[in-house]
């Protein structure tokens, strides 16, 4: 069986056993034909509250959020849109683009033209958060269950601030886009490292699918209605593609909770048992550029993997680690995934990324974990406590003579654009 891997912008082919291999993919719904006629309409008769061009008034300052360019947003159809909604009641002037890093690096030049169109930049001031930059930051307070809490001031001060995103699983946040693109994508360091505690990370409802009990999605709602932070929402549902399938926008929360009920039905899938081998992506370029977000596609396989088994994962890597942030540090500061957990739990205050290595050392504290990469030796792989493979299909076959004559291997070609699960494990309270 000749299986097509969602990698880097080329993908990448992979020959699997045909009797031994189960493939899962999202389900497959085909893009808009008129994507920008429903984004427009998403706009003008939204989920919950009133209309954008209803919302805003003329000499007001409007702030946009976006998501930074690790992410799949279609970035430039959806701001078009909203610009288009405040033309005739709003100055460009008075409108600025907040890149929502969270504690990501800022995007270059070249990459904000990619990700919102010449036009856009030419137009309309764009900048990217620094959750670093205390001077950009206002303090607004404690709230939820004591996270202190730093926005950007460019946010703050906007009268009407606007998120757009995109919806689908997160590994520990439960679901993407909503209120995560005001906190913590324009939040302060301290903010960001609060809400990604090892408590809150390690909590057993801090998974993929679950908001509602969830202690990070619970601090981040909670951050969110308590500063009065978002007067419009704007969400889309994509396909494996990354064609907008649905749009959903006004009231943020009503709005979220019907764009997540619509991603669990495209990218949550149940299976009746777990796999000896689980192959997986990060579903290509741009959201396998480094090793900090494959650990999206790692996780998505774990869901299904045996203890004791193995996870293949397929994730270009062509910005390394990252070199930026101190994810690869904490992944090296210790000489085993187990020792890597116990330093996290035990540390008694947060550093940025901990939570991404956390995620991981948990993983690959029950099964092995083995990359193929375009850009990361084997030598830079093995200091991440990870192997490497330059042949996914020789590696699986010897994984599952390995296994024995009865193991079976998994196959998630799109990443974590898909959810598995196990159906007698699904949690009753997903919500």
């Amino acid at each position: 069986m000749r299986v097509q891997l969602a990698y880097g912008e080329q993908g990448l082919t992979v020959d699997l056993p045909d009797d031994r291999t189960t493939v899962v993919e999202p389900r497959y719904v085909p893009g808009a034909e008129d994507p920008a006629a429903v984004l427009r309409s998403a706009l003008r008769q939204p989920v919950a509250g009133p209309p954008l061009r209803e919302i805003v008034r003329p000499g007001q300052k409007v702030a946009i959020s976006v998501c930074d360019g690790t992410r799949a947003q279609p970035r430039d159809l959806m701001v078009p849109a909203v610009l288009e909604e405040l033309d005739g009641i709003v100055s460009l002037d008075d409108v600025v683009i907040l890149v929502a890093t969270g504690t990501h690096r800022g995007n270059t030049e070249a990459e904000l033209r990619s990700m919102l169109g010449d036009d856009v930049v030419d137009r309309v001031h764009v900048l990217n958060h620094d959750a670093r930059d205390q001077d950009s930051l206002v303090w607004m307070g404690t709230h939820g269950n004591g996270v202190p809490v730093w926005l950007d001031r460019h946010w703050v001060d906007a009268d009407v601030r606007i998120t757009t995103g995109f919806v689908e699983p997160h590994f520990f946040a439960g679901f993407s886009g909503g209120p995560k693109l005001a906190v913590p994508g324009l939040a302060g360091l301290e903010t960001v490292l609060t809400l990604h505690d090892a408590e809150r990370i390690g909590s057993p409802q801090a998974v993929w699918g679950v908001c509602e009990g969830n202690p990070v999605h619970d601090d981040i709602r909670a951050v969110v209605a308590a500063v009065g932070g978002v007067h419009f929402g704007f969400d889309v549902t994509l396909n494996r593609d990354q064609q907008v399938v649905g749009a959903f926008a006004g009231e943020l929360f009503a709005m979220h909770a019907a764009a997540r009920e619509a991603a669990r039905e495209l990218a949550m899938a149940p299976v009746p048992e777990p796999f000896d081998v689980v192959v997986t992506t990060n579903s290509g370029f741009p959201l396998d550029q480094n090793l900090y977000q494959a650990v999206k596609g790692i996780s998505a396989a774990a869901t299904v993997v045996k203890d004791g088994g193995a996870i293949v994962c397929a994730a270009e890597c062509r910005d390394g680690f990252p070199n930026h942030g101190s994810y690869r540090e904490v992944l090296e500061s210790a000489q085993s995934p187990q020792a890597l957990l116990d330093l996290i739990e035990n540390r008694p205050k947060t550093v940025p990324d901990q939570w991404q290595v956390q995620v991981q050392a948990k993983i690959q504290s029950r099964v092995r974990v083995i990359m193929h990469t375009s850009y990361l030796s084997d030598h830079a792989l093995e200091a991440a406590h990870l192997e490497q493979t330059h042949d996914i299909g020789a590696t699986v076959r010897e994984l599952l003579d390995a296994a024995g004559p009865d193991a079976r291997v998994c196959v998630l070609p799109e990443g974590p654009q898909t959810i598995p699960y196990v159906s007698s494990e699904l949690l009753a309270d997903i919500s």
